[in-house]
């Protein structure tokens, strides 16, 4: 156990460097440091039959460039460790580690932290409870300037390879996302569909599949579309190892639990409302003040002789110039912050932007 955890921390501590390179040459190390990390703990435990290691990776193809992730994790005494990261295309990087523990039938707690690219971090945890072919769940995150957001939901076995989902995640200032999906399971591939519905309105779908291409390789694939049209699509393999058997039955620490097929959960996208404009109207310009001069004076005609008064002096009165436009320039839009991929109960959650 000891040399399990030495060589995830490792693997933890690796991720948690950002590298100046090229996003795709970060992934081919991550993805390399993933595979040593399961590999070599398989080899220092090969006495031990309920240890499970997998690794996997994948691209994520997007407006903004391409963002190519990897993952890995090991599981025993019943508690899976897992530990990932995501490279941009500038080859900063975030990483997300963490463990799941199962602490009763059908009971499991969560708990973990992620590393944005620009050194901030969210702590986050949840419970997870199964009975009756539904598996609800609850969990906080808290990032490094001490606000909090909640989410919540639940996923409903509806028959043979049919699930649906549903939950809300509400965030620190108090803006809550719907989110709702179906998957639907026949062969050797998964399917999913779902949206995600704003406070504002705005509506996110996103779809994807999973495949079974080779025992213990899952080919994965997906799009999300979001509220202004954009398009992001996303690709990846997962390898399991160890003593886990896809569509079968997975041994955990002695326990067994049969599960029919993958479950797919639909990570909570999170829609930021569009920016508003403030136009400010220039004030009215003061008008001038319009003077009247007197009359003229009356001529007097003496019997002497005549004078004429001089004409009155015309008086010009000139306005002020109008007060200057007062400009009003909204503040910059919130950047777009990639929130890791992170585990929710037992079901992997991809990176998605917030």
């Amino acid at each position: 156990m000891k040399t399990r955890s030495h060589l995830f921390s490792s693997f933890s501590g690796l991720l948690n460097r950002t590298s100046a390179s090229a996003a795709r040459g970060v992934s081919r190390r991550l993805a390399l440091a993933a595979a040593a990390t399961v590999i070599g703990a398989s080899a220092s435990l090969v006495s031990v039959p309920a240890w499970a290691g997998w690794y996997g990776h994948g691209t994520a193809y997007t407006s903004r460039g391409e963002y190519s992730g990897a993952h890995g994790g090991y599981c025993s005494g019943g508690t899976c460790n897992h530990a990932g990261g995501v490279a941009g295309p500038e080859g900063r990087v975030a990483t997300n580690s963490g463990s799941v523990t199962r602490t009763a039938p059908g009971q499991f707690s969560n708990t973990g932290t992620a590393y944005g690219p620009n050194g901030r971090s969210v702590q986050h945890s949840g419970d997870t409870s199964c009975a009756g072919g539904t598996c609800s769940h609850t969990g906080s995150m808290t990032g490094s300037d001490g606000k909090t957001a909640s989410t919540s939901g639940e996923v409903t076995r509806n028959g043979a390879g049919q699930y649906s989902s549903s939950g809300t995640v509400t965030g620190g200032n108090g803006t809550s996302y719907n989110h709702s999906a179906s998957t639907n399971c026949a062969g050797y591939t998964c399917s999913r569909s779902g949206t995600v519905t704003g406070g504002n309105g705005g509506t996110v779908t996103h779809s994807g599949s999973a495949t079974s291409v080779a025992p213990g390789v899952v080919v994965t694939s997906g799009s999300a579309t979001g509220t202004h049209g954009n398009t992001v699509t996303t690709s990846g393999t997962v390898v399991h190892g160890g003593a886990v058997t896809t569509g079968g039955t997975t041994v955990v620490a002695g326990s067994t639990t049969t599960v029919g097929a993958a479950v797919v959960v639909p990570p909570p996208v999170v829609v930021p409302p569009p920016t508003s404009t403030v136009v400010v109207a220039a004030p009215v310009p003061v008008p001038a003040p319009v003077v009247v001069a007197p009359p003229p004076a009356a001529v007097v005609v003496a019997p002497a002789p005549v004078v004429v008064p001089p004409p009155p002096a015309h008086v010009v009165v000139v306005a002020p110039p109008p007060p200057p436009h007062v400009v009003y320039v909204a503040p910059k839009p919130r950047p777009l912050v990639l929130i890791p991929g992170h585990w929710v109960g037992r079901v992997w959650v991809p990176a998605h932007w917030v």
